[in-house]
């Protein structure tokens, strides 16, 4: 199995929205519903959110490839000053989970930040998503905070923060 991560350039972000949707409601509409979940793929995972991210917040944004096939996507950012690098998203279609994608896709952060000179690597994760939570500790994430975020539209972000080390 090979497995590429591509970064995403601005003529990508149409086809990013489109995977987005995909994986997002494969991932999310048990967990929030489908209505928050189309709420926060327009706000945060559209191709106009994504030009906004890589324009202005400093994203970078990676389609995971194996074997030639687009299985998912992740998303990273490095604010300027902090010394750790933000996994913001990493998203899988359901057919490419549990085949060490996500343990890739993970590495593949962790080898940016340690290349990058950064001493860690954060993220958050919704506190009822069980699945996620047992790869991100599986890999050495630990448990550092928990964090309520209003995002409007009468929606909350309810989340878990986990660090890993570099």
């Amino acid at each position: 199995m090979q497995i590429q991560f591509v970064k995403v350039g601005k003529e990508d972000f149409p086809a990013l929205e489109k995977l987005a949707v995909r994986l997002w409601h494969s991932a999310f509409d048990n967990l929030i519903g489908p209505e928050q979940a189309d709420y926060m793929l327009e706000k945060f995972q559209s191709a106009s959110a994504f030009a906004r991210q890589t324009e202005e917040e400093g994203y970078e944004y990676y389609f995971i490839v194996c074997d030639g096939v687009t299985a998912g996507y992740t998303g990273i950012a490095a604010k300027k000053g902090e010394d750790n690098l933000f996994l913001s998203k990493l998203y899988l279609a359901p057919e490419f989970r549990g085949k060490g994608l996500g343990r890739a896709g993970l590495q593949f952060v962790k080898d940016t930040a340690a290349n990058r000179g950064l001493r860690s690597v954060y993220l958050t994760v919704n506190k009822g998503n069980e699945r996620a939570i047992k790869v991100y500790e599986k890999f050495g994430f630990v448990r550092t905070d928990s964090t309520v975020t209003d995002i409007g539209g009468g929606y909350v972000m309810d989340d878990f923060v986990y660090t890993l080390k570099v």
